[in-house]
């Protein structure tokens, strides 16, 4: 048994070792798309349209993407996965990255060798009930059935707090969102426990959202962004400082509506650097000079993203909080360009 366990991690890390070695950057261009790994369907973060073009928070950084390295938002395959699947995929050379609500951990980046190359979006675990349940307060929960996805940090915290409040849960498990939306209206357990935005964007697609509410414990941190595998760092610096790009545009207030006028020149040498008119910033990525006018121009800076797709006008209705800019009190921050 301890040699079939063995050989399949070998297997993993051969894979993961095979397919940083061909070198992912000039296999997308090659290729001339991108093969990006998302969920199977979580409204505002990432879900296809009735004319099934993806749009979202994450599909967003994955546009961003193809059009830094392709010169094309649309250049993108999304290959959808679930939180058992996401990871083989990735490992396997399957897609080029993932940026799919995916918490960073000590054991997925150092075990599974996987390098996370930034942060997107700080959340935390939460759970959600039906009002007509009568709790207010997550530790009033002893006994209850809980929908949990498996594969999951969502898992092991849950355990945890439960174990912590000395009180006991039966877990009903699920695959997908679809799924645990599904068995949760349907009344097959209690409470649905994910990332709290998660459980926000999930409420928002109820026809009575305002029979469901979310209570007020935090139990996790969960730092969620986008992953590449180890061993290929070109391609991580590329994704890293595409992500890094947007966050810096909307720091320097550099909009959808006037990147047009910025990239001509202006007297912030950041900007001029940011934007490829001064430097030679792209070409040590192995990236034309607009790159990262061309990333911020697919979809907009991490602000105008955030707000689009996930922010307080959306029916998610998120508030920037943890992922305001690091100038108005929050954690989004990206290091300097120059």
């Amino acid at each position: 048994m301890k040699k079939t366990v063995l050989l399949g991690a070998l297997t993993v890390a051969g894979l993961a070792a095979g397919a940083a070695a061909a070198g992912t950057l000039d296999d997308v261009k090659a290729r001339g798309t991108l093969n990006c790994g998302v969920t199977t369907g979580l409204v505002g973060f990432a879900a296809p349209d009735a004319d099934g073009v993806w749009g979202g928070f994450d599909v967003s950084i994955c546009r961003a993407v193809a059009a830094a390295v392709l010169g094309d938002s649309t250049a993108v395959e999304f290959v959808p996965t679930t939180g058992k699947t996401r990871f083989t995929a990735l490992a396997s050379g399957e897609i080029d990255m993932l940026a799919r609500n995916t918490t960073w951990t000590f054991s997925r980046d150092v075990d599974l060798k996987f390098t996370f190359v930034g942060i997107n979006y700080y959340d935390g675990q939460g759970f959600m009930v039906p009002k007509d349940l009568g709790v207010s307060s997550a530790t009033e929960l002893d006994g209850a059935t809980v929908c949990i996805q498996t594969g999951t940090t969502t898992e092991l915290n849950l355990a945890d707090f439960f174990r912590s409040n000395n009180i006991s849960y039966e877990p009903v498990p699920i695959e997908t969102n679809a799924e645990g939306q599904q068995q949760y209206l349907a009344g097959a357990c209690d409470v649905y426990t994910t990332d709290a935005s998660g459980l926000a964007a999930t409420r928002a697609t109820f026809e009575a959202p305002g029979d469901h509410v979310l209570l007020p414990e935090i139990i996790s941190k969960e730092p969620l962004g986008p992953l590449v595998r180890h061993g290929d760092n070109e391609w991580g610096d590329v994704v890293r400082w595409t992500l890094n790009a947007l966050v810096t545009a909307e720091e320097l207030g550099v909009t959808s509506a006037n990147i047009g006028e910025m990239s001509a020149g202006t007297n912030n040498p950041e900007i001029n650097r940011l934007l490829g008119t001064e430097g030679t910033l792209g070409a040590m990525l192995g990236l034309d000079a607009e790159w990262a006018k061309n990333a911020i121009m697919s979809g907009g800076n991490y602000g105008e993203i955030f707000a689009k797709n996930i922010g307080e006008e959306t029916p998610i209705g998120l508030a920037r909080g943890l992922n305001a800019q690091w100038t108005n009190g929050g954690l989004i921050y990206s290091p300097p360009f120059r």
